[in-house]
């Protein structure tokens, strides 16, 4: 066999394996949370977990909260597409809207990322497992599966990771809250700090390990951000410490080792994974999705 020959067969077989490829589905997509992780502390922080993602995936150290910093506001603009003046979620505890969403879904919330799954098939298999309870009021108990609400981020990721060996989820929000408590009683930037952050990390490379031994890692794609930062031992004013969030994610079909320069703002996320499972986004959310992340 000829030169020549050699690498028009090889440039075939290149061309093929891409449109395999390209001709995959997303079926599964993992959300991870970390509460109070603030994007400054990848300065200090060992993270060979996330550092990890960020080689096999697309990130961005820029991404920014909604005003205010707080949780309620930033958890619920995460898988709802749109801000607190849509939602309606506005200070850091809120357990209903404190001022009339813009709209209402059929589970009689604003609509959320949990919603559109669900219209799109009643038998997708979906879940949320989060550590702060604060979670359960910002997502449509009605339209999931599995709803857990464990104490601490150990038991936290051991719900997680059962979950998804056991039942393969098409969609599964997975809130950690150990960096976010450091930050509130040692306080931001502290070695403390530090420490509970490389914990997080240390989760995060379990649940990764869990989706490749639940056989599902080729046609999943994980994401992992935060809901703010922090600034001595609070948030939930104005500072980049505050509102510049880490968004990382790695999967199939998104561009590896690849830093998104385009704006990403926290309800980005809610549209992006719509955009990943093909779900129809609603006209009041303002999130777009980040598709300078994905290849092709």
């Amino acid at each position: 066999m000829n030169k020549i020959l050699r690498i028009f067969i090889v440039l075939i077989l290149a061309n093929l394996s891409a449109r395999q490829a390209n001709g995959q589905k997303i079926e599964h997509v993992v959300l991870i949370g970390s509460d109070g992780f603030g994007a400054y502390a990848f300065k200090k922080a060992k993270v060979p977990n996330l550092r990890a993602m960020m080689l096999e995936g697309s990130w961005s150290l820029n991404a920014r909260t909604v005003l205010p910093s707080s949780s309620a506001p930033n958890w619920a603009s995460m898988v709802m597409g749109a801000g607190p003046e849509l939602h309606g979620y506005t200070t850091w505890g809120s357990q209903k809207p404190d001022m009339p969403a813009r709209e209402l879904d059929e589970y009689s919330m604003f609509p959320s990322i949990y919603t559109l799954l669900r219209r799109s098939d009643a038998q997708k298999e979906m879940g949320v497992i989060y550590e702060w309870s604060g979670i359960g009021y910002l997502f449509p108990k009605a339209a999931v599966n599995h709803d857990q609400n464990p104490d601490g981020d150990i038991a936290v990721t051991k719900a997680a990771t059962d979950y998804i060996k056991k039942s393969k989820p098409t969609f599964l929000f997975i809130h950690l809250h150990d960096v976010d408590s450091v930050g509130h009683t040692v306080g931001h930037d502290t070695p403390e700090y530090y420490q509970a952050v490389e914990r997080t990390d240390a989760h995060i490379g379990s649940i990764l390990q869990s989706i490749k031994d639940a056989g599902i890692e080729k046609n999943t794609v994980v994401l992992f951000t935060a809901d703010h930062g922090g600034v001595n031992k609070g948030h939930g004013s104005i500072s980049m410490n505050e509102m510049q969030i880490p968004w990382i994610m790695k999967g199939l079909k998104v561009k590896k080792n690849f830093e998104v320069t385009e704006s990403i703002m926290t309800y980005d996320t809610a549209a992006t994974i719509a955009a990943m499972l093909k779900l129809k986004q609603p006209s009041v959310w303002v999130g777009k999705p980040v598709r300078s992340a994905f290849k092709n």
